[in-house]
């Protein structure tokens, strides 16, 4: 009974353990970004803004939709007639009733064109009127600005900032989406970190635990005092310590990736690749000129066309407006409708109108400073962008700096371990002969334990310098293989109902 419970206990460890092994998530570095592209939430959120902006030119294209209007009204009035004495009617009554519709179009240029037809229906009283009868009139007139807002570039002005602005914001949606990357990439490789040191903190309990075992059995020997087992009791104390705080830097470590992939439920992740030891070689030139067309300083550059336009229009909102106006119109009146019509029909009784209509603000203190503002929006926007790729070039050439760096960490740190094992070795031996105290033994001991993280973070150290380097030239995005296009945000503006 005792063995088959023994048999039992470790079938059902294993079980547990198999279990445990498929609750664990295999990530791969390539499978991280993926799903952060397509899940993490502040991705997600900043496409929504290029939507919009899609939004906005749509909205703003309305400027040419034909405008119909339609309306109708019925009057009455009742007046004093002077001629009451003679016809002995001392008031007269009339009734009207209009209905009329009208289109109207925007042209590129500026102008408008609307038709309107007019009928009316009047009804009177007065024996000096034609009684019941209709008028009608069929017109069009054009408008067209000779000086102040003239032309494509003034009538369409809010249509382009929509435009500039949706390129502007998809900018800022590789930016975010390149941080977002270069965090995965950080995040992936500080998780491998914190496992490796949770390994590195195992077996510095492990061996710190064997040397208080074989410690206590030399004190029972006589060979030892007493005092030596304090010390290696502290010492597996204070390893078993940092074992558990290592265990609880990587459930953390698990919980951030988690929230940055947005995976679903609380299961373990186990990171699948290890980051790379290869030498990189860096081209500062080609990374310089890489940094001054990254995604941010793009951005800028399109708020920078976005003020030369408004200045443009304001320049032109300067002048003053001068318009040509033509018109024509074809009229009918008759009892009937139908004659009415057909008199509006055969256009005998056309009507035309050409001229100017001039109008400018003595003093033009609005569009004055209006263009102003513009100009000083502008100086300010090309003063930014100089800022940036300035600030753009210096961080490259320390991202540089630091790449270089960690290569070079990695061999120093590799030589320290390899010195901190031999030293061990060599006081474990002294230890044996009496020539060395516990406490010897495990402060080389922790000097290895040290040396084994110090490696272990100069390697990952040394890749995220290259992800900061990839990411300050902008071109992380082109490494891990992703494209955003415009058609992204456009779907999403289609999809929404």
């Amino acid at each position: 009974m005792r063995l088959l419970t023994i048999i039992t206990a470790l079938l059902m460890g294993f079980i547990s353990s198999a279990l445990a092994a498929d609750d664990t998530l295999q990530l791969t570095l390539k499978d991280s970004i993926r799903m952060a592209v397509e899940k993490n939430l502040d991705v997600r959120a900043e496409l929504y803004n290029p939507a919009q902006f899609e939004a906005d030119i749509r909205r703003n294209y309305s400027i040419y939709d034909p405008l119909l209007t339609l309306g109708t009204n019925y009057t009455n009035s009742t007046t004093p007639l002077a001629t009451s004495f003679l016809t002995g009617t001392s008031k007269g009554e009339v009734n009207t009733l209009n209905a009329n519709a009208g289109i109207s179009y925007t042209f590129w240029t500026g102008g408008n064109v609307a038709f309107d037809f007019n009928n009316a229906y009047t009804e009177t009283n007065s024996s000096h009127s034609l009684g019941n009868y209709w008028q009608s009139s069929l017109g069009a007139t054009i408008t067209q600005p000779l000086l102040k807002n003239q032309g494509r570039e003034a009538t369409e002005i809010n249509i382009n900032i929509s435009r500039l602005s949706k390129f502007a914001s998809i900018e800022r949606f590789n930016t975010r989406l390149l941080n977002t990357i270069a965090q995965v990439r950080n995040e992936y490789f500080q998780l491998y970190n914190l496992r490796e040191q949770v390994e590195v903190k195992k077996v510095s309990h492990e061996l710190a635990l064997k040397i208080l075992s074989e410690t206590k059995a030399r004190v029972d020997a006589g060979v030892l005092p007493a005092m030596e087992i304090l010390n290696a009791e502290y010492g597996a104390v204070s390893r078993e310590k940092d074992l558990i705080d290592a265990e609880k830097a990587v459930s953390d470590q698990v919980d951030v990736l988690h929230l940055l992939l947005q995976i679903e439920g609380r299961g373990d992740i186990s990171t699948v690749d290890h980051p790379s030891r290869d030498l990189m070689e860096v081209s500062e030139d080609d990374s310089l000129k890489r940094a001054l067309n990254r995604q941010d300083i793009r951005e800028q550059k399109r708020n920078l066309e976005i003020a030369e336009l408004q200045t443009r229009v304001f320049d032109n909102n300067t002048r003053p407006d001068l318009s040509l106006v033509a018109s024509t119109s074809f009229a009918g009146l008759d009892r009937t409708y139908p004659r009415d019509f057909e008199k509006v029909a055969s256009i005998d009784y056309p009507t035309w109108s050409v001229g100017l209509n001039f109008t400018y603000p003595l003093g033009n203190d609005a569009a004055e400073n209006d263009y102003r503002k513009s100009r000083l929006k502008t100086e300010q926007t090309a003063l930014q962008i100089r800022s940036l790729e300035e600030g753009a070039a210096n961080e490259v050439k320390a991202a540089i700096r630091a790449v270089t760096t960690g290569y070079k960490q990695i061999e120093v740190a590799d030589r320290g371990r390899a010195f901190a094992e031999e030293r061990l070795r060599a006081f474990i031996r002294k230890n044996e002969v009496g020539l060395a105290t516990t406490k010897d033994v495990l402060d080389v001991e922790n000097d290895l334990a040290t040396a084994k993280s110090n490696q272990i973070s100069a390697v990952v150290g040394y890749n995220n310098a290259i992800t900061r380097l990839w990411q300050v030239t902008g071109e992380l995005l082109e490494r891990e293989g992703v494209r955003v296009v415009e058609a992204d945000a456009d779907k999403l503006y289609k999809n929404t109902r």
